[in-house]
């Protein structure tokens, strides 16, 4: 069993940065492809973005593109996504999952079904 732990969220006003950090702590991190999704109120879960296991391939969502970007620090056992120019409708539960796949070269899996192991969720709202 991997244990996600989150941290980072909070209150930021609108055009703000935020970074959410994903630990797993006591794992080779390495060995698993790294997401975050996100959960707005009465919506389902969104893919927002995703990393390899190496960190060298990424992939996002469309609507955070140039706006958010996820990388790694496998030294650590540590994901992270950082948030600029943050909008409104950033806001939502964000959630850090992982799945095992040390041979990934790059990011197949953008549906939440895909992904065998979550984080508890950090808010993150975004004032106007």
């Amino acid at each position: 069993q991997v244990q996600l732990v989150e941290s980072g969220g909070g209150l930021v006003q609108a055009g703000g940065s935020l970074k959410l950090s994903c630990a797993a702590p006591g794992r080779t991190f390495s060995r698993y492809v790294g997401a975050w999704f996100r959960q707005a109120p009465e919506k389902e879960h969104e893919f927002v973005a995703a990393i390899t296991g190496s960190g060298g391939a990424t992939r996002y969502a469309d609507s955070v593109k140039d706006r958010l970007t996820i990388s790694r620090d496998n030294a650590k056992g540590t994901v992270y996504l950082q948030m600029n120019s943050v909008k409104p409708e950033d806001t939502a539960v964000y959630y850090c999952a992982a799945k095992y796949g040390p041979y990934y070269s790059d990011i197949f899996f953008v549906a939440p079904a895909e992904y065998d192991y979550w984080g508890q969720g950090t808010q993150v709202t975004v004032s106007s």
